[in-house]
């Protein structure tokens, strides 16, 4: 049976590892903080006391962690995967980084013989506790196919998108669109609401449209009960968009309607509510337009 290492447990990787748990692996966990990994304990994982221990002693390492700078130290710093991981170590990594790092690991791993595959994934934290993640792959077909039993266990859509970067590269297109649809979602429902319309009437009449989407079949609801609680937070789809931005600037691509889309997310998180939803950007078009969906 494969043994499988999980750094990171926070929103999305404590479900991640649960389920990796639950379906017969053997787990064995890493964690900033205490907390999460004595509840895996208390499920039947092992604790590894750093990256280092834990390359030693599995076959694959899945990460999870908040950016680009976290991936690097856990992989390549003081204590990292990189001064014990051997030749045919496999890393995963399921955050959201930079594709440029993607590559750069991939690069500096691979010189040690350890295989690393970019997988970052979506469908928030809903999807990591039910199994349905969507998963981009960047990387070695041949070490997508080691890990696939494991990727089968977290996610139900899993594409190889091609070389070392392009599963990010995937996952910048994935949160251009999702941000996109959430400012669209909540102007749509401002524009509703002061204009006199039912904004629950608006959302029943178009979403089996052209304007069905993953937003208008999620998260109205939500809104329309006032609860603006993360499934993802908003601060990580900041955090998302600056990459996003970076990238396109490192390529020189235009990407007029993304920056408008990410000055909102600025602006939210700068209003206090970068731990809200990502759907509570709605917040930002309320304040602009002097009037909210829901009473206090």
């Amino acid at each position: 049976m494969l043994k499988v290492g999980y750094i990171g447990l926070g929103l999305m990787g404590k479900p991640i590892a649960k389920n990796i748990l639950k379906a017969g692996f053997q787990l064995m966990v890493h964690n900033r903080s205490r907390g999460a990994v004595d509840e895996l304990v208390a499920l039947g994982a092992e604790s590894a006391s750093s990256p280092a221990e834990m390359a030693a002693r599995v076959d694959m390492i899945f990460t999870n962690l908040p950016n680009s700078p976290d991936v690097e130290m856990v992989t390549l710093g003081k204590d990292g995967v990189i001064e014990s991981g051997n030749s045919g170590l496999i890393c995963v990594d399921n955050s959201t980084i930079k594709p440029a790092t993607a590559r750069k690991l991939a690069e500096a791993l691979g010189k040690k013989g350890i295989e690393f595959l970019d997988a970052p994934v979506s469908g928030g934290e809903i999807g990591a506790q039910n199994g349905t993640l969507t998963i981009m792959v960047g990387g070695s077909e041949h070490a997508l196919e080691k890990v696939r039993p494991v990727l089968n266990v977290i996610g139900k859509t899993i594409t190889h998108v091609g070389a070392s970067g392009t599963g990010q590269i995937a996952k910048a297109a994935n949160q251009i669109m999702v941000a996109a649809q959430m400012v669209a979602m909540g102007e749509l429902l401002i524009l509703a609401k002061k204009s006199g319309a039912d904004p629950e009437k608006v959302v029943a009449a178009i979403s089996a449209g052209a304007a069905q989407c993953w937003a208008l079949d999620h998260k109205p609801q939500r809104l329309f009960a006032g609860e603006r609680q993360p499934g993802f937070k908003a601060i990580m789809q900041l955090k998302d968009m600056n990459i996003v931005m970076e990238t396109a600037r490192e390529y020189g691509i235009p990407l007029p309607l993304t920056a408008i889309t990410t000055q909102l997310y600025a602006a939210m998180c700068e209003m206090g509510m970068e731990a809200l939803d990502n759907s509570a950007v709605i917040g930002v078009i309320e304040k602009l337009a002097g009037v909210k969906l829901q009473p206090d």
